[in-house]
């Protein structure tokens, strides 16, 4: 009879390795959000003992409390909802259309065109943050949300352009020629035959564009002055003073502000890995 491959003591060693080395990487990742997230139901007292208490003793949610319900960070976070879910939803139309446009057409210096939209992703966001500081203050957007939306829509369209073009085209012309046959134009072939087809790119690149945005700070420091138009990132800065950090207050409102983030990856966590996965194996 036969060994089962699992069996051979080769194959088991090496599948204990692949497996353990995973666990450690997932350990090494989350260790820090469940520090955080236990830090948060701790006293003042439990944070700064030593040698540290690993579990609160006793159970607090006066951080809770005072994030939700003393602070403005109901405010800041309602802020970056809407700049995020605002900025996915541009990103994502501009970048569909424009991937589509350089998978199926040609045109001049098409090639050339391309490689410079790809280029600008390589330049610093420090280097144009003041210009474009200066820019959205003279046409009256500084301090508001449309500044942010523009800016870091500008700022993820040539990612998503490219990562949506080698979609468009692991896609089959037939499919498209046989909806132009039927009668379709280009734009309603792109609607209704290979927008559905796109799905996992488009989950893949609105978790990256909500991730970024959700996460970028000097932008969200620089386009906004007033306190009820900051985002969550910059919110998050304010726990942290010349006289030390509230930690208590600042890992409650950390753990509040990854809630989206992990919400929004479970929803989409299957169109998600086929979208990168896909975008790995295509040819």
């Amino acid at each position: 009879m036969s060994r089962k491959p699992w069996h051979h003591p080769t194959a088991l060693l090496k599948s204990v390795g692949v497996y353990g080395s995973l666990v450690l990487t997932c350990v090494f990742a989350i260790f820090p959000i469940l520090w955080g997230i236990v830090t948060a139901f701790k006293d003042q007292g439990s944070i700064v003992s030593y040698p540290p208490r690993w579990l609160p003793n006793p159970i607090v949610l006066d951080n809770y409390q005072l994030v939700i319900y003393g602070s403005n960070m109901p405010r800041y976070f309602l802020n970056s909802l809407v700049v995020a879910a605002a900025t996915v939803v541009f990103t994502l139309v501009v970048a569909s259309h424009g991937g589509y446009s350089a998978a199926r057409f040609n045109f001049p210096l098409k090639n050339l065109l391309l490689f410079i939209i790809l280029a600008t992703v390589m330049i610093p966001g420090i280097a144009v943050l003041v210009p474009l500081y200066m820019i959205a203050t003279q046409v009256g957007l500084h301090d508001t949300y449309w500044s942010l939306i523009i800016i870091y829509s500008a700022w993820q369209v040539p990612t998503v352009l490219w990562l949506m073009r080698g979609f468009f085209e692991s896609i089959p012309r037939e499919l498209e020629e046989a909806a132009l046959i039927d009668g379709c134009g280009h734009l309603q072939a792109f609607y209704r035959v290979i927008a559905p087809l796109t799905q996992p790119g488009l989950a893949a690149s609105a978790v990256i564009v909500f991730v970024y945005v959700w996460n970028e700070f000097i932008i969200a420091l620089t386009m906004t002055a007033s306190d009820n138009m900051r985002l969550i990132p910059v919110g998050l800065y304010y726990y942290i003073s010349a006289f030390g950090v509230e930690w208590g207050k600042l890992m409650a409102a950390v753990s509040v502000a990854l809630l989206p983030a992990v919400i929004l990856f479970i929803i989409l966590q299957r169109r998600f890995i086929q979208g990168l996965t896909s975008g790995a194996t295509k040819g």
